[in-house]
């Protein structure tokens, strides 16, 4: 171990290199993240983004907002689902009489055969993933008494999924909305979780 301050300096700084590869490595090997380089800047995917309209890139960027919200919504609540209904009827539960095969197991699996069959890759195994915000609710109102411990009406659950449904329509195919409708979104959603006991 050197003893002057230049080699002391010289030798920790090697250590913190020896160290960061080892880190590197660790993470290659496990494909982890252990977070201690800084993350990459990640450029958008789309070579010819920069080619739109400024104004229609601007509102994209501002639409991008509430299609977050909505996919956060929509997947919590899917799970949500999935956990309740796995507790009642365990993992064949998709399969059981509180689904109804008609209108939510049988349109499922057709949105899934859809997509395989158009060579597209699977959104997902679990059938669940390719119910509609519609198909959601209607298990929830299906199956209300399993639902109670979580919710406190079953009318306003079907009301406020009603109303975040309509709202969902134009932000999931791409049009713009406008103020009024960001803020009844922003109400629907706030609605929707003071519905929870």
């Amino acid at each position: 171990m050197p003893s002057r301050p230049d080699g002391l300096i010289r030798a920790f700084g090697m250590s913190g290199l020896q160290i960061a590869s080892d880190m590197s490595r660790i993470e290659q090997i496990f494909g982890i993240d252990l977070g201690w380089a800084p993350p990459r800047a990640r450029g958008r995917k789309a070579a010819e983004y920069e080619q739109f309209e400024a104004e229609l890139r601007s509102e994209a960027s501002r639409m991008s907002e509430f299609y977050e919200i909505f996919y956060c919504l929509e997947n919590s609540i899917r799970r949500l689902v999935s956990d309740i209904m796995f507790e009642a009827e365990g993992i064949d539960w998709w399969q059981s009489d509180r689904v109804d095969k008609k209108r939510i197991r049988e349109q499922s699996s057709l949105r899934r055969k859809k997509e395989i069959d158009n060579g597209i890759t699977p959104r997902s195994d679990e059938l669940i993933d390719y119910t509609t915000f519609s198909e959601l609710s209607q298990i929830i109102t299906d199956n209300w008494e399993l639902f109670v411990p979580v919710f406190n009406s079953k009318s306003a659950v079907s009301n406020v999924s009603n109303q975040l449904n309509l709202l969902r329509g134009p932000i999931a195919h791409c049009n713009p909305t406008d103020e009024l409708e960001q803020d009844r979104l922003n109400l629907a959603v706030r609605s929707w979780f003071r519905l929870t006991s």
